[in-house]
């Protein structure tokens, strides 16, 4: 899989690259992430968080939580703690903020993370959740493999990312507005050239569908499983430990 990142002028490792753009575009990142997908992010997640229901985790970690929208969406499962982890800090800011407002800063912990070195002890969550966060990894394989890691034992991972749409004619479409509409957009509203330049190159190197299968199992996930959403353009996989 080749190595995506968002500032190709920049020698730095694509970890940093990525915190540095996360921190540059927070402040607008809410308003254009429901605004680009016209808010159909907001019903993938829902759908994602309903794939837990009848497992009751009581325990729940978000990985790259960003601005801590799906740590929002998972408290509909009346989970006992719920712990979203990011590098950005800038995003982690923005989602504070945000739960401070909403008078859900006690049911949410926000904390400063790397998905490749988590600060959890072996074992101990029910459900690890990830919202358009993999793809970021630096190195996909080790930010799996920690995800197993504090996974206990029967706990369930529940991955959303975006994919690349096979058939026609939302192939063709698809692409025209990943590739020409979705930057030019994201470009003028966030003021970040490579951000969303960065998204589409991201997704097109992203193994999604039955080649992210195979790495999920390749890191230890048992039966791991996809259901492609609206047409493929994103995915929602699960698998348990």
């Amino acid at each position: 899989m080749s190595v995506v990142v968002p500032y190709k002028e920049d020698p730095g490792a694509k970890k940093q690259q990525v915190a540095r753009m996360f921190n540059r575009i927070s402040g607008r990142y809410d308003f254009l992430n429901h605004f680009l997908s016209l808010g159909i992010d907001i019903l993938w997640r829902k759908k994602a968080i309903r794939l837990l229901k009848d497992k009751h985790p009581k325990q729940i970690l978000d990985v790259a939580t960003g601005t801590g929208d799906f740590a929002i969406e998972a408290l509909a499962l009346k989970p006992d703690r719920v712990i979203g982890v990011d590098i950005s800090e800038g995003m982690l800011e923005v989602g504070r903020a945000k739960l401070r407002d909403r008078k859900l800063d006690e049911r949410i912990e926000l904390r400063t993370g790397d998905s490749e070195n988590l600060p959890f002890e072996d074992n101990i969550f029910d459900a690890v959740i990830v919202a358009f966060g993999v793809r970021n990894f630096e190195n996909l394989e080790a930010g799996l493999r920690e995800m197993f890691r504090v996974l206990k034992p029967g706990g369930t991972v529940v991955i959303l990312e975006f994919s690349k749409p096979s058939k026609f004619p939302m192939k063709q479409l698809y692409n025209a507005y990943f590739t020409a509409i979705l930057p030019t957009i994201g470009r003028w509203i966030s003021r970040d050239d490579s951000a969303y330049r960065y998204l589409p190159e991201s997704v097109q190197a992203f193994p999604d569908g039955d080649d992210f299968l195979k790495v999920l199992s390749g890191t230890g996930f048992k039966n791991p499983q996809c259901d492609p959403l609206t047409f493929g353009i994103s995915s929602l996989y699960w698998g348990s430990k």
